[in-house]
């Protein structure tokens, strides 16, 4: 199925975790270390209480000093700004509507992060962001990459995919590896902004 077809069909727990895992591959572009979203994924696993989100949520915030700063003006870095509005736009209460419109944010920006990250893009040659939303609605193919899409972009769709079938497959089971995946693609990002930083300076 298309990743756009899993976020539709997902149940309130695989939309937070969908989420939850874009948000935690694009954490070091808001200077987090790589625990501070761990006691939000805690919250997912099967013994989590759902009504203790909203204030692990805003812990996290409280940590990462992001609030409601999430206008153009408050920072140059687009690629940050989108990081900084997944996590603004998270909802206080894990319920399967609010969670649905936030994993699709998520997913529609943390692959313009990567878009705008790649390399490629210093030379012309990375997708437009017309070419994601197209990505996302097309079934995917194992570990074929979609025609016109970086190498960077692809694999974050990878993982986008692997999060909500793990959880699909698996519910509150699936929890741990769909963390695993995450944590991988973060491993990546941060390899990418640490580049990117070396190259400015």
């Amino acid at each position: 199925m298309s990743l756009v077809e899993l976020i539709a069909q997902a149940d309130e727990r695989g939309l937070a975790a969908s989420g939850l895992a874009c948000l935690d591959r694009c954490v070091p572009l808001l200077g987090g270390d790589d625990e501070v979203l761990r006691p939000l994924w805690a919250n997912l696993a099967a013994d989590g209480d759902p009504a203790a989100w909203g204030a692990l949520l805003e812990q996290v915030r409280a940590k990462l000093g992001v609030a409601d700063v999430v206008d153009d003006e408050d920072i140059e870095d687009e690629a940050a700004l989108l990081a900084r509005r997944m996590l603004a736009g998270a909802p206080a209460v894990r319920s399967a509507a609010e969670a649905r419109t936030w994993a699709d944010a998520c997913s529609v920006a943390s692959l313009q992060i990567h878009r705008l990250l790649d390399p490629a893009q210093d030379d012309g040659s990375a997708a437009p962001a017309g070419a994601l939303e197209s990505v996302r609605a097309a079934g995917t193919t194992g570990d074929a990459r979609p025609e016109g899409v970086s190498p960077l972009v692809a694999a974050e769709l990878r993982r986008q995919v692997s999060v909500l079938e793990l959880l699909d497959s698996h519910g509150a089971g699936g929890v741990r590896r769909a963390l695993e995946v995450s944590t991988e693609g973060r491993r990546v990002l941060r390899a990418v902004v640490s580049r990117r930083a070396r190259g400015r300076g």
